[in-house]
């Protein structure tokens, strides 16, 4: 089995320059691409904060920060990075974007690299199934926000993904410091299946004025031991992004249970995305 000494992050967005810090703090090169120049600075700028608190903490010493640094290279350019052992695709929750990625990829890299998305909820298969012959090569890595801390890699094989992916993918997530756990290739896997009608049914308690929105998370922090309110939840991952897994389990599940709420759809048309808009169900400063 081959190392994985370098690899491309499609997507510098939160997962995705999550993702690539992870990997340069494990040792290996990372070339972080995205299309957007101001996204790529964001990610530049993420990284070196969370290195500098870390040194602060003394988790690591600054010359470790300073490596890790020096293993990201930023570019919009996926050509950049056609050398690379390793492909980890970090867009959109679309499937025709992620398609598109994936056949690229395929023309950019060498046949022997695995091609692994980080979807949260869209099926491998239907990935796959886009890249015809090299189906074999495309598998679900789905970390979990934020990843430089969380430990969980849901894992997932697709209907083609060959037992050589998955077996090379759980020795890279290991690599990294994760901890690879394999579910099945169905909408929203494990963890969004069980999470995103959770989040939904605290909307519809908030709508419908079972409680206020700071007491619905109150009672389950208190009474479900969680860590996190669900309200509260849904902002740090984004209101777009519960409602667009959600629309991806209703349409694939065909259950009414998992169709978003209309308060959270009223959020998401209004613009108030949680955390990264300053605004969803709380309200953050600036």
């Amino acid at each position: 089995m081959s190392e994985v000494r370098s690899i491309v992050v499609v997507g510098a967005g939160t997962m995705g320059s999550g993702i690539a810090l992870t990997a340069a703090m494990s040792g290996i090169r990372v070339h972080q691409v995205d299309v957007a120049d101001a996204v790529l600075e964001r990610a530049r700028a993420a990284h070196r904060k969370i290195l500098a608190r870390n040194v602060e903490k003394q988790r690591m010493t600054q010359a470790e920060a300073d490596a890790a640094v020096g293993r990201v290279t930023y570019t919009p350019d996926l050509g950049a990075a056609r050398d690379a052992d390793w492909a980890v695709e970090a867009v959109l929750e679309r499937a025709d974007l992620k398609k598109e990625i994936f056949r690229q990829l395929v023309e950019q890299m060498r046949p022997d690299v695995v091609l692994a998305s980080n979807t949260s909820s869209i099926s491998i298969t239907q990935i796959g199934a886009s890249v015809g012959q090299h189906a074999h090569r495309v598998i679900g890595m789905h970390f979990f926000n934020p990843v430089p801390v969380m430990k969980l890699v849901e894992v997932i094989k697709g209907l083609a993904t060959s037992e050589e992916t998955t077996a090379r993918t759980i020795a890279l997530a290991q690599k990294m410091g994760k901890t690879p756990v394999p579910a099945n290739d169905r909408a929203g896997f494990v963890s969004n299946r069980v999470l995103m009608p959770l989040i939904n049914e605290a909307f519809y308690a908030w709508m419908e004025g079972v409680a206020e929105a700071e007491h619905i998370d109150e009672i389950m922090k208190l009474g479900c031991n969680f860590p996190m309110g669900p309200l509260r939840l849904a902002d740090f991952i984004g209101l777009d992004v519960c409602h667009d897994i959600m629309m991806v389990l209703y349409h694939e599940l065909g259950d009414q249970k998992y169709f978003p709420c209309p308060k959270l759809r009223q959020l998401v048309t209004a613009g108030r995305l949680g955390d990264k808009s300053g605004r969803g169900v709380f309200e953050y400063a600036k």
